[in-house]
C-alpha cells in the first residue's frame, strides 16, 4: 500500500493497525483509533476498574500512575502511528510487525490532572518526524470534555526482532548497546 499525497485511514484500516499493536492485556492501553492520517492520530482508552496497578497505587484512593499515562500516549502516538506510517511507505504488514518498537524518549512531559479507575481518555499524537525506523510525536492526553491530563514529546525506534533477541540473550539493551558503540566508535 503506497500513497501519493494525503490519506485518511478508514475504519477498517484503523482496526487493522489496532490489531497490529503488539502490547496485550494487562499492558495494552489503546482501545480504539478514532482518527488516523499522515500527520496525526487520535485514540481512546478507558481505564478499567480492575487494572492491576490500582491495588497498590494508592490503596483506598486509586490513581493511574504517571508512567502508565506516558505508556498510554506511547502506544497510540508512537507504536500505532508508526505502524500506519510504515504501511504508507509501502511496507507489508509482516515487515512492520517484525520490529520491536522501543521507547527512546519522553521529553517535556507534564501532568495537569489525575486519571481514576473507569475514566476514558483521548490521546492525540502529532508527527514531529518520521524517518528511517524512528518516530517522534507530540502527544496530548485529555478527558472527553477536552480538559488536558498530560502531554509530552515521545519517540521510539523499531529494532528488528532478531537483533532484539540477540541483545536480550547477551543481557544488554539494544538501544544502549547501539549508543555505546556509536559513542566509542
Amino acid at each position: 500500500m503506497s500513497t501519493v499525497g494525503y490519506m485518511e485511514a478508514d475504519r477498517i484500516l484503523r482496526g487493522r493497525i489496532l490489531e497490529m499493536v503488539p502490547q496485550r492485556h494487562p499492558f495494552r492501553f489503546i482501545g480504539e483509533i478514532l482518527e488516523l492520517d499522515e500527520e496525526h492520530i487520535v485514540g481512546i482508552y478507558r481505564f478499567r476498574c480492575d487494572e492491576y496497578f490500582y491495588r497498590g497505587h494508592f490503596p483506598g484512593l486509586p490513581v493511574t500512575p504517571g508512567v502508565i499515562l506516558i505508556e498510554t500516549m506511547a502506544q497510540t502516538g508512537v507504536v500505532a502511528f508508526g505502524l500506519y506510517l510504515n504501511l504508507l511507505r509501502g511496507k507489508k504488514e509482516k515487515q512492520i510487525e517484525d520490529p520491536v518498537t522501543l521507547f527512546t524518549l519522553a521529553e517535556t512531559v507534564e501532568f495537569s490532572g489525575v486519571v481514576h479507575p473507569g475514566e476514558l481518555v483521548r490521546i492525540t499524537g502529532r508527527k514531529v518526524y518520521f524517518r528511517g525506523n524512528q518516530i517522534k510525536v507530540a502527544c496530548v492526553m485529555t478527558r472527553p470534555d477536552g480538559e488536558e491530563v498530560c502531554s509530552g514529546i515521545l519517540a521510539g525506534k523499531g529494532i528488528p526482532w532478531e537483533k532484539f533477541m540477540e541483545q536480550k540473550e547477551r543481557g544488554s539493551a539494544p538501544i544502549i548497546a547501539e549508543r555505546v558503540k556509536e559513542e566509542t566508535g
